[in-house]
């Protein structure tokens, strides 16, 4: 809880009149901002109850962290391939989505990893809306993969863009068109 304790020594444990000068206070308050909807994502997540609900096999996932910035990044797509490979040729479908403002994982990598799936396009880019604005874009491919953008979304899109990706999942788990 140390972004508690920034502000609350930042701020001075005042927190609706702030200082308009007092910038590290506001910038802790941002963060919390930014931060507070997904505090107990990690308790809801490691819940027995919870785990047993997503079908989460016992051992076979660790504790759950809604981000890890520690992991070793290996640009060796091909390590993924043959899962990805296997599981499609099974008949499981795959929803591929990247925020067109991923600076962490660009969509153009995203793409890149695609393509050397050497899979064919069944259906070539075209957008998707959500109420009446595009949402982003999407491309078929054949095995049963979809891959979409989200328009707007950095990183993690759903942070971002919750409704959008929410009518997206929706939309692709019922076997609709985006």
């Amino acid at each position: 809880m140390c972004c508690i304790q920034s502000l609350k020594t930042s701020c001075g444990e005042e927190y609706h009149d702030v200082d308009p000068t007092n910038h590290e206070c506001i910038n802790n308050l941002d963060a919390f901002d930014e931060t507070y909807p997904y505090l107990l994502s990690d308790y809801w997540a490691n819940d027995a109850v919870v785990r047993k609900a997503l079908h989460v096999r016992k051992d076979t996932v660790q504790r759950w962290i809604r981000c890890n910035y520690r992991l070793d990044y290996n640009s060796d797509v091909s390590s993924s391939f043959q899962y990805h490979v296997y599981l499609s040729t099974k008949g499981y479908r795959s929803l591929i989505y990247s925020g067109d403002h991923d600076m962490v994982v660009p969509s153009m990598g995203t793409q890149a990893w695609i393509r050397a799936l050497n899979y064919s396009i069944v259906e070539d880019w075209r957008s998707w809306h959500v109420d009446g604005q595009v949402g982003g874009y999407t491309r078929t491919y054949s095995n049963g993969m979809t891959f979409a953008t989200v328009k707007g979304a950095g990183h993690i899109a759903v942070a971002h863009k919750p409704l959008e990706c929410s009518v997206l999942f929706k939309r692709w788990i019922n076997q609709e068109p985006l």
